[in-house]
């Protein structure tokens, strides 16, 4: 009578045991996760990708075509830097693109400054300072990025030096108050279209993993 019952006893342990080491491994996941954000690195969690020789680089001619100048720059940046991949600079772009465009569009400007050169930085601050001369405040909403392509790339081999220019087509909402609060400019439901082309810059295999915006272009 015994027998069965120490064997019952001993596959539940074993199940348990097996139970533990699984959530040890996958960990436990509860609803949705949301993605870490890149913050101010407009790099993401890297993702590695495999170059068979003579073969192209899909990390490359998914976005720019194959043989472009474009396309050997961006090999070039590859071979500087082997921890760069175009997928995750462009993921990190987009993350960078509403920051800094919400910055500026709040006049929050301290926490961009790091990721935008002193020439862009100082255009943005005599903006917002013309604003504020005005008493004008801007209320705005991102909605997001509709798209995101690459317009040039260029790579200077005798300073590591990497510039990528992006095209971006984002929505947002976005209106102008005067002193007293009144709407002299937009409408708070209507989703405006804008179009914006930077240009970010980095030293490859630096110390710094972060890009800088170097220049802008609506």
């Amino acid at each position: 009578m015994e027998s069965p019952l120490i064997e019952v006893l001993v596959l539940a342990g074993i199940a348990v045991f097996l139970i533990l080491r699984l959530k040890s491994v996958l960990g436990t996941r509860e609803g949705f996760e949301k993605p870490p954000l890149s913050g101010s690195d407009v790099r993401a969690p890297q993702r590695k990708f495999e170059v068979i020789d003579g073969r192209p680089d899909d990390d490359i001619v998914a976005y720019v075509d194959e043989g472009s100048p474009e396309a050997q720059a961006l090999a070039d940046m590859k071979r500087a830097d082997s921890s760069f991949h175009v997928a995750e600079f462009l993921q990190g772009a987009r993350g960078a693109y509403e920051m800094i465009l919400m910055g500026f569009e709040t006049g929050e400007l301290d926490g961009i400054q790091p990721f935008i050169s002193d020439e862009i930085f100082q255009s943005f601050v005599d903006a917002v300072s013309n604003r504020e001369d005005q008493g004008l405040t801007i209320d705005a909403e991102f909605i997001g990025v509709r798209e995101t392509s690459i317009a040039d790339a260029s790579f200077h081999e005798p300073t590591s030096t990497a510039e990528i220019t992006v095209r971006f087509v984002g929505e947002l909402t976005s209106v102008v108050r005067d002193r007293s609060g009144e709407i002299v400019e937009g409408d708070p439901k209507a989703v405006k279209r804008q179009k914006d082309t930077w240009t970010f810059a980095r030293q490859m295999g630096g110390d710094d993993p972060n890009w800088q915006l170097v220049a802008t272009d609506a």
